[in-house]
């Protein structure tokens, strides 16, 4: 039976992401995202609602995150669910959270200028909006220095 797990989810980071590596060296970090929603009850107030999610990011996709973002920083991650299992107390735990294989900074409309970290393109998304993509696939796993400072 096939099967298909892919998550995107765009929100701001809940604290700042501290790099660690395991025991073959790889780089690894995990995140928090607030993912904020806001929506119109029949009764015509507003409410509003977020959900928090942890996403774990490996290798230079990591390190990258690491280095240029720190809380709230605004972020879309696309990847994939996982379902984590332990045992606690006697008891059996477990917690949904997100693998991130695909990440894009997103400006929060501050300087304008943004940083590319894509395999290869060279131009922003849009002048309004500018993003910063890296993708953690094995073919891709390099970083390309931005051809601008960073703004963040």
């Amino acid at each position: 039976m096939p099967s298909f797990s892919r998550v995107i989810l765009v929100g701001n980071l809940t604290r700042d992401p501290e790099l660690r590596h395991i025991a073959t060296g790889t780089a690894v970090t995990d995140i928090g995202l607030a993912i904020n929603d806001r929506r119109k009850l029949p009764s015509g107030e507003w409410v509003e609602d977020v959900t928090f999610v942890d996403i774990t990011l490996w290798g230079r996709t990591a390190e990258v995150v690491c280095q240029y973002l720190t809380k709230g920083a605004p972020l879309l991650v696309e990847g994939r669910l996982k379902l984590d299992s332990w045992e606690a107390d006697g008891q059996k735990r477990s917690k949904l959270k997100v693998v991130g294989e695909r990440i894009e900074f997103l400006n929060s409309g501050g300087s304008g200028a943004s940083a590319n970290l894509s395999s290869g393109s060279a131009a922003n998304s849009s002048p309004s909006r500018p993003v910063s993509r890296l993708s953690t696939s094995p073919e891709q796993d390099y970083y390309e220095p931005p051809t601008d400072d960073v703004p963040f």
